[in-house]
């Protein structure tokens, strides 16, 4: 398959993984990895900016909402502890609602995006590395 449309669907995959819908970027990610040595830092670099631009469309829709009395436990954890919390948006379920309740918080964005980044890239980069080291 050309190069092109191999990293142009992980990282459809990865964004898409990285809001409310249904994605499978760890597996793309492992497909690419394993049938394309050759792409493993080009398709890590994919995984992560594209799952964290899909995290940055949550924080954005979170701006959006209304501000309201009684926040969800997601907006609890940021009020308390920061956008430090977005560390753990790979974690699943839980990930998805910290990026839209940072949003919603009116959190800094450039500081999000970092949190963000640095959580994307941290798991990919250890899905990779526990890939190659056990297969």
């Amino acid at each position: 398959m050309d190069t092109f449309w191999l990293l142009t669907g992980l990282a459809f995959s990865a964004l898409t993984s990285a809001t409310l819908l249904p994605g499978t970027s760890e597996a793309a990610l492992l497909a690419v990895v394993h049938g394309r040595a050759d792409l493993v830092l080009a398709a890590w670099g994919v995984a992560t900016a594209a799952n964290t631009a899909g995290s940055l469309v949550s924080y954005t829709l979170g701006r959006l909402l209304p501000p309201k009395q009684h926040p969800g436990r997601a907006a609890g954890y940021l009020k308390r502890y920061g956008s430090v919390c977005l560390l753990l948006a790979w974690v699943p379920f839980i990930g998805d609602a910290l990026p839209v309740a940072a949003g919603w918080l009116r959190m800094n964005a450039w500081l999000c995006a970092l949190m963000l980044l640095i959580s994307k890239g941290l798991r990919y980069a250890f899905l990779i590395g526990g890939w190659q080291l056990f297969s």
